[in-house]
C-alpha cells in the first residue's frame, strides 16, 4: 500500500469533482499562480489514491504545470459500482479519456503509477489524440511479479470473506511495527472508503496483464517516460529498463526511491517530471 506523507493538499491546489461523460471523478487540482505550461493527469495505482500525488504538487506548480490527480472510479472519493465487470480495464481506460477530454488545457501529460501506468496506457491505446506525454512510474510492461501476485491473491481471498474493515485490521497485523503508525488513521480511512470489486477487479488485471510495450511503440507521435525508483519489487528495475528501450523512451531512474518515488523522492520525482515536459 502506498503511503503519502500527508493527506492535507498544498495551497495551490483545491479539492473538486470533475463532472465527465462517464460520471464524476474526485480529484486535487494544483494551479500555478503564475503562467500554465502545460496540465498534467495524474492516475494512482492498486489500493492508493490522488492522494499518492501530494508531494508533487506544490513544486509541479511552481514550475508552471497544472497538475490533476485522479481518484479513478472506486478508488477512494469516487465513487464506483458493486459489479466487477464495471471495473474492466477497458472501462477504467474510457474513464481516462472522459476526464481529459473536461480537465481542460488539451492535450494533457498523462502520468500513471502502478497500475494507473497501465490504465493510461491502455487508454492511450484506445484514443492517443488527447494526450501531449505518457509517463509510466514504476510500471511495467506486464504482469506484476510473483510474489506480488502472491499479496493480491491472498488480499482477494481476504475480501470474498471479510469485510474491509476485518481485511484492515489483518494487513495491520502483517506490517512492520516502524510502519504501524504511518498516517494510521488517514490510511484506514482510505481504505475504507474503496470498493471491494475495484480491488478485485483491478488486482485481479495486475495479475494476468498481457505484454502489450510493442502496441505502444507503435504510436509514434506520443513521447514516452518510463520512470522509477532504483528499486522495486513489483515489477523489477532491470525490466523497466528493458521496457524503455523498446518503446524508444526517455529512462530515470530516482535515487533513493522504490516503487513509489512519488512519495520517496517527490522533489526529484517533480524535476524529472517537468524537465520531460518541457521537452515535449
Amino acid at each position: 500500500m502506498s503511503r503519502p506523507p500527508t493527506f492535507v493538499p498544498p495551497a495551490c491546489a483545491r479539492s473538486h469533482h470533475l463532472r465527465t461523460a462517464r460520471g464524476d471523478f474526485a480529484v486535487l487540482d494544483a494551479v500555478p499562480s503564475g503562467p500554465v505550461h502545460g496540465t498534467a493527469m495524474l492516475l494512482p495505482g492498486f489500493t492508493g489514491s490522488k492522494e499518492d500525488f501530494i508531494a508533487l504538487l506544490e513544486p509541479l506548480a511552481a514550475a508552471g504545470f497544472r497538475a490533476v490527480a485522479v481518484d479513478g472510479r472506486g478508488q477512494y472519493e469516487s465513487d464506483g459500482p458493486a459489479d466487477q465487470q464495471a471495473y474492466a480495464q477497458s472501462e477504467l481506460a474510457q474513464d481516462v479519456l472522459a476526464q481529459a477530454a473536461v480537465v481542460g488545457d488539451a492535450p494533457v501529460h498523462l502520468v500513471g503509477h502502478s497500475l494507473g501506468g497501465q490504465i493510461a496506457r491502455a487508454a492511450v491505446l484506445l484514443d492517443a489524440r488527447p494526450f501531449r506525454s505518457l509517463t509510466l512510474m514504476s510500471s511495467g510492461p506486464a504482469r506484476i511479479s510473483p510474489a506480488q501476485q502472491d499479496k493480491v491473491k491472498l488480499l482477494s481471498d481476504a475480501l470474498a470473506v471479510m469485510d474491509m474493515g476485518q481485511v484492515w485490521e489483518a494487513m495491520r497485523a502483517l506490517d512492520p511495527p516502524e510502519d504501524a503508525d504511518v498516517n494510521g488513521e488517514d490510511l484506514r480511512h482510505r481504505w475504507l472508503r474503496h470498493n471491494p470489486a475495484q480491488l478485485l477487479a483491478t488486482g485481479h488485471q495486475l495479475t494476468v496483464e498481457p505484454d502489450r510495450v510493442d502496441e505502444l511503440a507503435a504510436v509514434r507521435q506520443l513521447p514516452v517516460h518510463v520512470l522509477s525508483g532504483e528499486r522495486d519489487d513489483t515489477w523489477p528495475v532491470p525490466l523497466l529498463d528493458a521496457m524503455a528501450v523498446r518503446l524508444g523512451a526517455r529512462r530515470t531512474v530516482i535515487e533513493g526511491a522504490e516503487h513509489s518515488p512519488n512519495t520517496d523522492r517527490p522533489a526529484a520525482t517533480a524535476e524529472a517530471l517537468v524537465g520531460f515536459w518541457r521537452q515535449n
